[in-house]
């Protein structure tokens, strides 16, 4: 296992030494016992880039045992519409969910359309399985009203409800914990991905002593602002630097967007900044990759590791100075849209890699057919199970929907982003293994040919013909008005 040459001292042995006796103890899973429905481990981060895999020796142990997906893309590079998507199996333009505030978007959207009464929670607790949802849910859910004049509310679908509202910075927060309020506060053991571990462990003995399959979902707020370490990794990467990819303080951005073109370069200052961010990051996903280590370990000691699938994942992307952007998200930029999904489990081929086009709206589907459980009717994702199980990604679809609304200009929001981070207006986007096109609602429009320039550093879409133009424009218009299973042909999914 190779390692950044930061990582340095005690942090390097330690990283070692799980990477070697994973090697052994950790071997890739047997197929699952005849006939036993498999349990499902789902652990979904906030605000990942795909660099930051490389300092957490689990998931790239998961990645040598498992299956990784190259060209998983979000539907939105923003933590409610994406993780509205992934709970549905739907397209932010079916579920309502645009923004992470109302009047378009937020948990108050999600519950008064009604979309929390068919989740991936509702789907599997109804095929027999105990379901427990861990951590954050989506943006404007508290585990009760803020005056505390309300009853706590748990969404159908949930046999385990531990959730907290604006618990960001890991301390000094509240959980509803099955209808009931816990409080947490500064000590070191409150740190919340270590708690969500502890009720993760717990729920994955509980039902592995009572014989009942299993789907736990467990979301740290981590490396989301502020992106609080544990204390045990607060010293950890000294001197890490984010990286300097060809995007990065990019010299030439008159090809650009009019909302990005007039971005001035990064000063030195400001570099720094993003340095100490990224080195925060890093610091702060530790506790999650423990946390994995954790669930393994138990697995393996419960006898359920053989018959266990985990999944990692983060809801969108994020970006670090690349195009001259101060840290943030929400662009349809490769840093934004494109986050990591790998998958171990009973039968998953051993380090292999799909480049099949697959999105947070397949999620759903592909937990439901592991299980065994009915398919939902009416929604957009199709299960991607097949890879998962050896067999061959035939008749696979061929491109991906971003769509984002913007520009976010209200003050109360978590993820709002200061000037320089990157606030594009509404936009729709194509993305296929190959391309991305995009259509900002302003006019402007952009293609990047990703095979000869993977950093998107030159916007091609002038010297495209009138025919392909057309063409694109005609996919993408369908793609954004698809519903059901037209969403799979739409993408040039085979019926």
């Amino acid at each position: 296992m190779s390692l950044p040459r930061s990582v340095t001292g005690p942090l390097m042995v330690m990283m070692l030494v799980a990477s070697l006796v994973g090697c052994t103890a950790n071997g890739p899973p047997e197929a699952s016992p005849a006939g036993k429905r498999p349990n499902i481990v789902f652990v979904m981060v906030d605000d990942m880039d795909t660099s930051l895999l490389r300092f957490m020796p689990h998931v790239r142990q998961m990645q040598r045992h498992g299956v990784s997906f190259t060209n998983y893309t979000v539907t939105d590079s923003l933590c409610c519409p994406s993780r509205a998507s992934m709970l549905t199996g739907k397209y932010p333009h079916n579920t309502g969910v645009i923004t992470n505030q109302p009047p378009d978007g937020g948990s108050a959207v999600f519950h008064n359309r009604g979309e929390q009464a068919s989740t991936v929670g509702t789907q599997l607790q109804h095929a027999g399985y105990r379901t427990a949802l861990m951590g954050k849910y989506l943006n404007g859910y508290y585990p009760h009203d803020k005056r505390g004049s309300t009853r706590p509310y748990v969404p159908p679908g949930w046999t385990r409800w531990v959730v907290g509202g604006d618990s960001y910075y890991g301390y000094n927060y509240t959980l509803n914990e099955n209808g009931r309020i816990t409080r947490h506060g500064e000590r070191p053991r409150a740190y919340l991905t270590d708690v969500l571990a502890r009720r993760g462990d717990d729920f994955i003995r509980r039902n592995a002593e009572a014989g009942r399959p299993f789907f736990l979902q467990v979301a740290p707020y981590v490396p989301h602002v502020p992106a609080t370490p544990a204390p045990r990794h607060e010293h950890a990467f000294p001197g890490l630097r984010a990286p300097r990819d060809p995007a990065f303080n990019e010299a030439d951005i008159s090809d650009k967007p009019a909302w990005l073109r007039d971005q001035p370069r990064l000063p030195t200052a400001q570099q720094a900044s993003i340095d100490r961010s990224y080195r925060k990051r890093a610091q702060s996903l530790q506790a999650v990759d423990d946390m994995l280590g954790r669930f393994r370990d138990t697995l393996r000691a419960t006898g359920q590791a053989p018959n266990t699938h985990i999944v990692f994942t983060s809801d969108n992307g994020f970006h670090l100075g690349q195009h001259r952007l101060a840290p943030g998200k929400r662009t349809a930029f490769e840093t934004d849209t494109t986050v990591p999904l790998v998958v171990t489990g009973p039968g998953v081929p051993a380090g292999r890699t799909v480049p099949q086009p697959v999105e947070n709206i397949d999620l759903r589907p592909t937990f439901a057919e592991l299980a065994g459980a009915p398919p939902a009717p009416g929604i957009d994702g199709h299960s991607f199970a097949a890879p998962l199980t050896g067999k061959p990604a035939t008749g696979w679809k061929s491109a991906a929907l971003v769509e984002h609304h913007g520009p976010n200009t209200d003050p109360d929001d978590p993820d709002k982003q200061p000037r320089g981070s990157g606030n594009p207006p509404s936009y729709a986007a194509l993305r296929t293994p190959a391309i991305t096109y995009v259509e900002y609602a302003t006019g402007g429009r952009s293609y990047y040919d990703r095979r000869r320039d993977p950093h998107q550093l030159t916007n091609t879409y002038a010297t495209l013909p009138a025919r392909q133009r057309a063409k694109l424009h005609a996919t993408l218009r369908q793609l954004s008005h698809c519903h059901g299973a037209d969403c799979w042909t739409d993408a040039g999914g085979q019926p």
